[in-house]
């Protein structure tokens, strides 16, 4: 499956991927629709949190998993980014399912409609990582209470990861850290897909050598 943007100027709209125009819906979102969806989610998982907490004199648990959910989420972010989206496909069915969910977002990088999570993607992949977050500290470390937390923490990490993408394509970034990652994810769009596979940090194609150039 190729990696490169097509040339749109002729025709800017959007690729449409199925013929229902229901199911082409669901393609499309808006950056604002994942903080109405998900925000409210994660206030719950923090309220929740300090409601249900052991009875101690702090909770000094919830600031700790919530920053570990953070840190948790850049290596989660890296991980999909570059072994999922970028996973390279063996047959035409396989390669048709990765274009619907990312191959297409590369294949026209400057549609808005197409920069942040659709929910058919992002839902399925929050239950599965509560999941595992509930498996683990719940079950395995026989630590419950800090699922909600770390979870919030998580979710916070995609929040700044969806919108710092929609950034990236679509705000100026002139100055700082916001030039530096325009410019970084505008590299892995436009000179090496295969590289650069982290979208709000560039921590862990350092630590396994992706950065590229």
């Amino acid at each position: 499956m190729s990696h490169l943007p097509i040339d749109t100027s002729k025709d800017p709209e959007s690729i449409r991927l199925f013929k229902s125009d229901f199911l082409e819906f669901f393609t499309h979102i808006s950056p604002v629709t994942i903080l109405i969806l998900w925000v409210p989610v994660t206030v719950f998982l923090l309220v929740t949190a300090v409601q249900t907490a052991p009875a101690v004199a702090f909770p000094w648990y919830i600031p700790a998993a919530f920053v570990i959910g953070l840190f948790l989420w850049t290596l989660g972010e890296y991980t999909l980014h570059r072994f999922l989206f970028h996973y390279q496909a063996k047959t035409p069915s396989a390669e048709r399912i990765f274009f619907l969910f990312h191959g297409v977002h590369h294949a026209q990088p400057q549609d808005k409609t197409r920069l942040v999570m659709p929910f058919p993607v992002s839902i399925p992949l929050a239950l599965v990582f509560y999941g595992l977050f509930t498996l683990v500290l719940g079950v395995v470390l026989k630590t419950p209470h800090w699922v909600n937390p770390l979870t919030a923490g998580f979710m916070v990490g995609y929040f700044i990861y969806d919108l710092t993408h929609y950034a990236t394509h679509h705000f100026p970034m002139r100055r700082g850290y916001a030039k530096y990652i325009k410019r970084y994810h505008m590299a892995h769009h436009y000179k090496s897909p295969e590289t650069r596979c982290g979208v709000s940090s560039p921590l862990w194609d350092w630590v396994f050598g992706t950065a590229g150039e």
